[in-house]
């Protein structure tokens, strides 16, 4: 027998008992801990003096036992052990630490012991270690370590070990943490200034991932309840709700100029915080910080215990904000769609409410590329509407020329079942001897019908500024449509136009159509005639012949042009509009231009209960000036002596 094996028989015995002591509810944590200690120092002794006089070769079976032995009493000691090198850099945490700061044993090797201690102790806490490094006298410090559901108050016994043939300036430092209640700053009572801690968590592993997944499935409905789709709107809600759930600062900081610039921030709900949010939200990321890091590489962040306080940059004042936070953890993810990085989704977890794991970083990195899908949909969506309000605007005259002794009043109301931009246009030009009117529709909806549509209205015009004939004016339409093939495959335009010119004291109108719903003409006394509507729309066939018609039309009689969205309307028992349009037009003889446009499209949205299937185009000419006969008579001379001219 070995001159170390009765004394290594009694430190496995006792060793045993302090483990059994641990256990019992009876025990005290303080005391088991001293002993352990002093333990400790046995063992280290017992190392010292095993072969006196001697190094004792590395391969001998009684160094094996004994480090082994010295292992197991590391590693299952009944209390928190961290073994910490002179430059604060933790070498090794025991089963006990491990399970206290939430992660395993390895993971905390490397980083700096001081990251797991609270913000506002870790200065104190420092200059204990470094003063146990220097003196070689055990110190004790209270703090709070950032535990993996929260803060723990606690108690830490730092200690040097001497290791033989090392200089003391080299011996590390072994901290133990003891259970000790918070201790209220002077002048506070027993409550005030301690920072809450909540209950270690109690859910399982199905609890906790049903968790997660609610809130995924919380934040999907979100983003499709987006109505509008106002991007701004969609990111603060979104935000709001993985603060709230997430217990976290959520920071969302957006792209703007090849730069992440502070769009939004939120943070628990406590009105107490208002102006850390504000502060938070009134700086940009700066370049270095995790945001802005995380932005230029792509790659999401998680720091589970802070070790730069600088992480987030600092506020207006100069203070690092995770300080003024109190943060100790952060999460940083791309806002991306898988190729675009649009911005940057970061949380910031106070010190009392634990710190972040993996798991979460998953959890944000799935939200953070749902809200990057639904920005690049907003996005698109923002697009086509500014795609659909310049064709809309390019589909419309720009200026429409003064037609003397006439009033022109159009109005138009898009459809409720489909959103596209359709293919309903207007105009109102110049003829060689007097002025056109046209309206006209596209087959289908979206940008490439309503393209086709500005082509045709902008071939009529150009068209009868040379030629006075309605007919040959869509017949040459029909021939640029046919050309260029501008049509839809299986579409067509149609159209419908007028002709104006004063003869005498009344207006000569020639009607021309391709395949258009049929003009009416209101007369002054209420009749109502249906013009010849019909022909064959442009863009079909080579050898179309519109069909033609000349009116005369006196004053107070009203010219009445509209699109087949007007023809199809339909009220709930699939009625059609059509059939009332000249009971609807007989109300309203004698009313001015712009009360007529106005009194019709009412009536047709009335009609249809607001469930348009199409848009809804009209253009009404009214012969006769709102002032009055002898101001219309006027200006028909005028426009007769510019003829003659």
């Amino acid at each position: 027998m070995s001159e170390t094996t009765g004394p290594l028989a009694g430190l496995e015995a006792r060793y045993a008992a302090l483990r059994q002591a641990a256990r019992s509810e009876g025990g005290d944590p303080g005391d088991v801990l001293e002993a352990a200690f002093t333990e400790l120092e046995g063992a280290i002794d017992l190392l010292r003096s095993a072969a006196p006089g001697r190094e004792v070769p590395a391969d001998t079976p009684s160094d094996n036992a004994e480090r082994g032995l010295l292992r197991a009493v590391f590693q299952d000691a009944p209390v928190p052990l961290f073994l910490i090198a002179r430059d604060g850099a933790v070498q090794r945490v025991n089963r006990a630490a491990g399970e206290m700061i939430g992660a395993k044993p390895g993971y905390a090797t490397g980083r700096p012991f001081t990251a797991f201690i609270a913000l506002p102790s870790r200065a104190a806490v420092n200059s204990q270690l470094t003063a146990v490094g220097r003196t070689g006298k055990p110190r004790r410090v209270r703090c709070s370590l950032v535990a993996g559901d929260g803060l723990v108050p606690c108690e830490l016994v730092i200690g040097r070990v001497g290791v033989k043939g090392n200089p003391d300036e080299s011996d590390p430092l072994l901290v133990a943490v003891r259970d000790a209640p918070a201790r209220p700053a002077p002048g506070e009572g027993p409550d005030e200034g301690r920072a809450e801690v909540k209950p270690r968590s109690q859910l399982g592993a199905v609890q906790a991932i049903t968790r997660r997944l609610d809130l995924v499935t919380a934040v999907a409905r979100l983003l499709l309840e987006n109505e509008g789709y106002s991007e701004s709107r969609m990111l603060q809600r979104c935000a709001r709700l993985i603060a709230r759930e997430l217990t976290a600062w959520v920071i969302v900081d957006m792209d703007r100029g090849h730069r992440v610039r502070r769009q939004y921030v939120t943070g628990p709900d406590d009105p107490r915080l208002t102006e850390l949010t504000s502060a938070l939200a009134a700086v940009d990321p700066p370049p270095g910080s995790v945001p802005s890091t995380v932005h230029e590489s792509g790659h999401p962040a998680l720091v589970a215990h802070v070790e730069d306080a600088a992480a987030l940059g600092e506020d207006l004042d100069g203070e690092q904000l995770l300080t003024r936070l109190d943060a100790t953890s952060l999460l940083s993810v791309p806002l991306t769609d898988g190729e675009t990085r649009y911005g940057v989704l970061t949380l910031a977890r106070r010190a009392s409410d634990g710190h972040f794991r993996v798991a979460d970083l998953a959890l944000v990195q799935e939200l953070g590329e749902q809200m990057g899908l639904a920005i690049q949909v907003d996005r698109m969506f923002r697009r086509r509407d500014d795609t659909a309000d310049a064709l809309r605007t390019s589909l419309q005259p720009r200026k429409r020329p003064d037609i003397p002794g006439v009033q022109i009043a159009p109005t138009w109301l898009a459809a409720t079942e489909d959103t596209e931009v359709g293919g309903d246009f207007y105009d109102v030009y110049r003829t060689p001897d007097g002025w056109g009117l046209a309206v006209g529709d596209v087959s289908g909806k979206g940008e490439e019908a309503a393209a086709v549509t500005a082509a045709a209205r902008h071939a009529i015009r150009v068209l009868a500024r040379r030629c006075a004939d309605p007919g040959e004016v869509l017949a040459g339409a029909n021939e640029i449509v046919l050309a260029e093939e501008l049509a839809l495959d299986g579409g067509f335009v149609t159209a419908s136009i007028a002709h104006l010119s004063w003869q005498d004291d009344r207006l000569r109108v020639l009607l021309g159509s391709a395949g258009h719903p049929a003009a009416a003409v209101l007369r002054s006394d209420g009749g109502v005639l249906m013009a010849n509507g019909g022909g064959l729309p442009l863009g079909l066939f080579p050898d179309a012949e519109p069909v033609t018609q000349e009116l005369a039309m006196d004053d107070g009689d009203i010219l009445f042009l509209y699109t087949d969205g007007v023809a199809q309307a339909r009220d709930p028992d699939n009625a059609y509009f059509a059939e009332r349009l000249a009971d609807e037009l007989t109300a309203l003889a004698g009313r001015k231009a712009e009360e007529v446009a106005a009194s019709m499209l009412r009536a047709v949205n009335d009609f249809a209960r607001d469930h348009l299937i199409d848009d809804v185009t009209m253009l009404v000419m009214r012969v006769g000036r709102q002032e009055g006969g002898r101001t219309g008579q006027r200006d028909r001379r005028r426009a007769s002596s510019r003829r003659r001219e």
